[in-house]
């Protein structure tokens, strides 16, 4: 049966019929505004589908009256922004990264462009600017493991370090000192001492001098005599408060223990060569190139 329709007695409206618990709905119309509102929407969505893109099919889409297309104004945009950037482009492609720091116009696109390049390919790794994170080394600082000058760090860019994907790959390993059994554990905590002189750190000054002769022997021909590192051979510092892998004592005798080696992926092939160039600028410029 259909539902009863009555009057409310408070309110003088029609009832749709549906009561709950003894509360009946009226039966209350929409605001004229609202209601003519809606009906403009409609209109509104029927006149947006005539005049744009809309409608899948089979074969494709409705291609609208005005035959606009979003996308095609962007790559339009993109190509338009590409030929602005073409003559400096140009220009990186037949210059060295020396020829561009000293070209003053040239230098300030290269650095925007290296640093859009960061932000996407490396960042995730060094950090925002370059600041390091974790294992990753910091760009900013005067701590260059395989070398801070222009020509070092493109190479470091180009070919990577320790990666199986570039034979040119910068490629060094420290001897696993502990799990090899060179040295005992006993022996790494005197290495340990030694190496922490140079920074005054070191509290233990018997071990420190015997220390001395297995630093000699084992340490020295690729860190150095007083631990100033070998970028020849990716050896760091040793006698500065930069720790990549962490500067505490434990952490040291660790890493002689059992070294841990870093690896960065080649750009070369990823990359344009203009882009590498910026990258190298950008690097650079960011405080500690040498």
């Amino acid at each position: 049966m259909p539902a009863k329709i009555e009057k409310d007695e408070l309110s003088g409206m029609e009832t749709t019929g549906h009561e709950w618990d003894g509360i009946k709905e009226l039966n209350t119309p929409l605001p004229k505004w609202w209601v003519y509102l809606f009906y403009a929407t409609i209109l509104f969505s029927i006149a947006w589908w005539i005049l744009y893109p809309a409608w899948p099919s089979l074969t494709g889409y409705t291609k609208g009256v005005l035959g606009s297309n979003q996308r095609l104004e962007v790559e339009e945009r993109l190509a338009e922004g590409r030929a602005r950037q073409q003559k400096w482009l140009e220009q990186i492609a037949a210059k060295s990264p020396a020829e561009i720091r000293a070209d003053p116009e040239l230098l300030r696109f290269a650095t925007v462009g290296g640093q859009a390049a960061f932000a996407t390919n490396c960042a995730p790794c060094h950090a925002a600017g370059g600041a390091g994170q974790g294992f990753f080394p910091a760009l900013v600082d005067d701590e260059w493991i395989w070398g801070g000058t222009l020509e070092d760090i493109e190479y470091s860019i180009r070919h990577g370090i320790r990666n199986v994907d570039d034979p040119q790959a910068r490629a060094s390993v420290m001897p696993a000192f502990g799990a090899d059994g060179i040295l005992d554990r006993a022996q790494i905590r005197d290495v340990t001492q030694f190496v922490l002189q140079w920074s005054g750190r070191a509290t233990d000054q018997a071990a420190v001098a015997r220390g001395a002769a297995l630093y000699a022997e084992h340490c020295a021909s690729c860190h150095g005599e007083n631990g100033e590192g070998m970028t020849a051979l990716g050896a760091p510092r040793l006698s500065d408060a930069i720790w990549l892998y962490g500067g505490k004592v434990e952490q040291i005798e660790a890493q002689i223990w059992r070294p841990r080696h870093g690896v960065m992926p080649p750009w070369q092939g990823r990359l344009s060569d203009e882009t590498i160039k910026m990258l190298t600028v950008y690097v650079h410029g960011l405080g500690g190139g040498q």
